[in-house]
């Protein structure tokens, strides 16, 4: 199962890639895309949208923070109306 998360980049300052992953991977373990960056101190913001809607349609499950994200960005609403339009 491939899930949505963050990955820890950066020494002294936290800053994460959200990356798809599979479930038995490590939190800096070996991911199978990068989707986005998350910088919680300077609060911005940058994802990749087809990479995620595709991970999204795939199965791919994000973790509540990841989660939070997208809400945030809206891409809930990007999947639903994608998913209307294929059924």
């Amino acid at each position: 199962m491939v899930k949505l998360r963050l990955k820890r980049c950066g020494r002294k300052q936290a800053v994460y890639r959200i990356v798809a992953i599979d479930v038995r991977s490590r939190r800096e373990g070996r991911d199978l895309r990068k989707v986005g960056f998350y910088d919680p101190i300077k609060n911005q913001t940058y994802l990749n949208v087809p990479a995620i809607l595709y991970f999204l349609e795939k199965g791919a499950q994000p973790t509540e923070t990841v989660q939070d994200i997208l809400k945030k960005a809206e891409i809930f609403k990007e999947f639903h109306s994608n998913q209307m339009k294929l059924n």
